[in-house]
């Protein structure tokens, strides 16, 4: 049985950290160009040297490339500090439709769980593919976000 367009699963991805629920927002946000793995998620590769998140709604996120060039990566469509986030996702500029990724940050003992959901991917040509590059992808991304963070 295959799975219909429709049905695709949003990609669910946590990691706790050991910071307070504000400086884990503060890192995943303000802070992404210290942490974000450009060499292999970014599109601009090597030549990318800083990712900039502008916080508020309307804002953009964007990679900035050693040559002062930039790349939209998405727009912030919901900006609520320190417990959510969400970016309507459209790094692919080959693609007609972006996906949504929410970011929720949530209270755990001394520390806090970052929760990450990136759905909307019946929307796409190519959703199933794209789907599963970004189930291994965001995996990878939060490792770098918790190793930041300890």
């Amino acid at each position: 049985m295959t799975m219909q367009a429709s049905e695709l699963a949003a990609v669910k991805r946590s990691v706790s950290v050991p910071l307070p629920v504000e400086k884990a927002f503060q890192l995943f946000t303000d802070g992404i160009g210290t942490w974000w793995p450009f060499v292999t998620h970014s599109l601009g590769g090597e030549e990318t040297e800083d990712a900039v998140l502008e916080p508020r709604v309307g804002g953009l996120v964007y990679e900035r490339r050693r040559d002062g060039t930039t790349e939209e990566w998405a727009d912030v469509t919901a900006w609520d500090p320190p417990h959510r986030l969400e970016l309507s996702w459209r790094v692919n500029p080959t693609r007609a439709e972006p996906t949504e990724v929410e970011v929720e940050f949530v209270p755990e003992g001394a520390g806090t769980r970052v929760e990450l959901e990136h759905r909307g991917w019946e929307r796409l040509e190519d959703g199933p593919e794209a789907r599963a590059n970004y189930d291994t992808g965001w995996e990878f991304v939060l490792g770098r976000y918790s190793e930041a963070a300890r």
